[in-house]
């Protein structure tokens, strides 16, 4: 519409009426439509005056909608390919490729995954302009009807909104689209428990006891440190571990075996492990001076779909492992990490210091003036006070089968 300031049509004589010509444009058509509407009559009955005439053709063409911007970028979707379909892969090729607060590949493959498997074949042909509350609704109600859960609905809902808000007008950014989204009306679900298992102390030590080789020493930094797994595949020797190896530094992460920067900001940090894990990692390492800390036989990150299946989930169903509220007998690395968080907040560690080791952002301004994370003395003070959790065997592990120069001299006992 912003070549377009309105138009007012003209009046001529059909006949023995008065009609007036405008041109409208048409769905799915490149062409406008030529249209001629009866006004009055020349003579008799019903006639007007020259004044009327121009009143009542205005009143026509402002009741058919021809000038207005809804029906003008309702065609120029279809003219220009805008369906939900084509504004999605522009969406996602943004977020992907923006400079400010990029999306991670995980992140886009789940919303990918998302569109293939519920929004495109539903609504992938429609026009930007008919995704509304009337096109979403039947969608949500399928997915509640098939079981899918509050968090999964909340997601396909979240990825709609926000493909349609990326259509934006290129000069003056306001939407092309704006919808009032009517939260009522469409009955989404409120996502009010998000599954959330944990390992309990007891359970960690039987885990890392049961491991063989490097996972024995994978699962017991995981605990011990609350790195996240990609955090921890993303370790290299002689880049991110000290040379007494008292200090983790998270500098990247890995996501289907390529390195890529950390989840956010805050994940960069530096993290303190007791002198027991410190004395374990150094035996794992042995004369190895680079390379990936857990790594496959040919040194690439290690997989962990495959770690979780082939390793992690046959442990878990040896020492007969469930979560107490779903009754799920498998669960993924990051329960280590809720041990670990729920293991400082018992021995009542810093908050402050909490956060940091963990890689969370400040709760607070106040927070953001702590400088507890530059004492590095009082760190390591600290990460030898609150212990780790669990036990740590006296048991000499067998050698990491995958990692031929890495030998595993265990020297460490009981836990802290």
């Amino acid at each position: 519409m912003a070549r377009r300031s309105g138009q007012r049509g003209y009046l001529e004589k059909k006949g023995d009426s008065w009609v007036v010509r405008f041109w409208q444009d048409v769905a799915g058509s490149e062409k406008r439509a030529h249209r001629s509407v009866r006004v009055c009559p020349i003579s008799g009955p019903g006639s007007m005056s020259k004044p009327e005439r121009t009143r009542k053709a205005a009143e026509i063409i402002a009741e058919s909608g021809a000038n207005s911007e809804e029906l003008f970028n309702a065609v120029q979707a279809v003219i220009m390919g805008d369906t939900f379909k084509q504004q999605s892969a522009k969406w996602l090729e943004h977020m992907e490729k923006r400079k400010r607060k990029p999306c991670k590949p995980a992140t886009l493959q789940n919303w990918q995954s998302t569109l293939n498997r519920w929004i495109l074949p539903r609504l992938g042909r429609l026009p930007l302009s008919k995704v509304d509350n009337i096109t979403v609704k039947p969608l949500i109600d399928e997915m509640a009807g098939a079981g899918r859960g509050a968090k999964a609905i909340a997601t396909v809902f979240q990825v709609i909104r926000a493909v349609v808000a990326f259509a934006k007008d290129e000069k003056t950014r306001k939407p092309l689209y704006p919808v009032v989204w009517d939260k009522d009306f469409l009955d989404l679900p409120i996502v009010t428990y998000s599954r959330q298992p944990s390992f309990k102390q007891e359970e960690v030590t039987e885990i890392v006891s049961k491991a063989e080789g490097q996972f024995r020493v994978l699962y017991a930094i995981l605990a011990g440190t609350g790195l996240r797994i990609g955090e921890a595949f993303g370790l290299e020797i002689g880049k991110h571990i000290s040379p007494d190896c008292s200090t983790i530094i998270v500098e990247q992460s890995v996501w289907n075996g390529k390195v890529q920067s950390p989840k956010t900001s805050n994940a960069k940090r530096e993290i303190d492990l007791h002198p027991k894990l410190a004395g374990m990692l150094k035996a794992f390492i042995g004369d190895r001076e680079s390379g990936f800390l857990f790594r496959s036989t040919v040194g690439s990150p290690l997989s962990k779909t495959n770690v979780l299946r082939r390793n992690l989930h046959p442990i878990l169903k040896k020492i007969g492992w469930c979560d107490p509220k779903t009754k799920e007998t498998k669960t993924g690395f990051h329960a280590f990490r809720r041990f670990r968080v729920t293991w400082l907040r018992k021995e009542r560690a810093p908050e402050d210091l909490l956060r940091y080791w963990i890689g969370h952002s400040n709760e607070s301004i106040t927070s953001g003036y702590s400088m507890v994370k530059a004492d590095v003395a009082f760190r390591k003070k600290e990460a030898e006070e609150l212990g780790f959790g669990f036990e740590l065997s006296s048991e000499k592990p067998d050698l990491v089968p995958n990692v031929p120069i890495c030998t595993q001299r265990m020297s460490v006992s009981e836990a802290a």
